[in-house]
């Protein structure tokens, strides 16, 4: 099954899921319901990368397909709208998708409502606990799809696994931010745990673990999943500072306003001249960065041959990855699926672009 035909199904799980929470929410209070609201619409749409690669994973292993084990991937794009809403709070980000973020959301809540306080703290909190509400609803998705007990307690060890490295990329990302970032060795940790692992190797982990107990067939998932989740983050951190808004949702440069420390700033700041590396010690990080510096600060990254570096090491990953299904043990059917990401049913080859997979 193509992620094309995923899709549909992921999404027909998530409404039906929303619909059944709603009225155990508005039993509590009908001042929830905007709860429900914001979460059926934010889980409206996108790629369902996470959920394609726990199917993939769940057949490759030589599960056959069945509505279980599609709400059990589901779970995963639930678990994937928790960390967004909670990233939107960190980064302070207005937009996701070319929409509001869930903070702004609630902070239009409190200002056309009225209310007291300070609307920006409200929207932060009311996005808080969306988010951790979120995160809830994935387990009890996960533990109520259909599959059988044996079979839910393999995979529940590699989906706290997952939540936990997920989690502790988010501070490291956080706490590289706060000290001014490092080496281009601890950017690249950020990468693993926040994202690499946590976008393809987990969840294709999470479906073998569902289906067998076979730890060669994991290991071949790493092989695979590792290097293509950590190619996919580099190409997300370039499109980040030079990516169409009309294609990312996102202002161009925002990650420059936002002073991300990727592994593309990390290999700027390491390669810059000393002028270079003053006028980045000035601007990177700026908030109110007008276009033209944004242009300037972008030159800075090519003429360092930093963007090439990484555009380099993206193939490599790529290659690396791809070069990986070689195991017997994963079904014909399992390696066609997988070979979706290298043939361009998911994301075109060449270049990888993650705004056909996270947005």
């Amino acid at each position: 099954m193509k992620a094309l035909e995923i899709r549909p199904r992921v999404q027909e799980c998530l409404d039906e899921f929303i619909q059944e929470q709603r009225p155990l929410l508005n039993k509590v209070s009908p001042s929830l319901d905007p709860l429900a609201d914001f979460a059926r619409e934010f889980l409206s749409g996108g790629k369902r990368l996470r959920a394609a690669f726990c199917y993939w994973g769940y057949i490759g292993a030589g599960g056959k397909d069945s509505q279980e084990i599609i709400c059990a991937s589901t779970a995963l794009e639930l678990l994937q709208a928790c960390a967004l809403v909670h990233d939107d709070v960190m980064d302070a980000s207005d937009t996701r998708r070319g929409k509001p973020s869930i903070h702004k959301r609630f902070e239009t809540m409190h200002e056309e409502s009225k209310w007291l306080g300070d609307k920006k703290q409200f929207g932060s909190g009311g996005a808080i606990l969306l988010g951790d509400l979120l995160l809830s609803w994935a387990d009890e998705m996960l533990m109520n799809s259909g599959l059988s007990a044996p079979d839910l307690f393999r995979g529940k060890k590699i989906y706290d696994l997952m939540r936990t490295e997920l989690m502790a990329g988010q501070y490291l990302d956080i706490f590289e931010q706060a000290r001014g970032g490092g080496s281009i060795e601890n950017a690249l940790n950020v990468i693993r745990y926040k994202s690499a692992k946590y976008t393809i190797e987990r969840p294709l982990h999470l479906g073998g673990a569902l289906a067998t107990d076979n730890k060669q067939i994991l290991q071949t998932y790493t092989d695979y999943g590792l290097p293509l989740g950590e190619a996919f983050q580099l190409r997300d951190d370039l499109l980040g500072i030079f990516g169409n808004p009309s294609e990312t949702g996102k202002p161009s440069g925002d990650d420059l306003r936002e002073g991300k420390r990727t592994a593309l700033m990390a290999t700027t700041m390491d390669r810059a001249s000393d002028s270079q590396l003053k006028y980045l010690s000035r601007y990177f990080g700026d908030p109110n960065l007008s276009n033209d510096q944004i242009s300037l600060l972008q030159e800075i990254i090519v003429e360092t041959g930093a963007q090439s570096h990484i555009e380099s090491v993206i193939k490599q990953l790529a290659e690396t990855s791809l070069n990986a299904l070689t195991y017997e043990g994963i079904s014909l059917e399992g390696k066609q699926l997988l070979q979706q990401a290298k043939d361009g049913d998911l994301v075109p080859h060449h270049s990888l672009h993650l705004k056909d997979v996270y947005l």
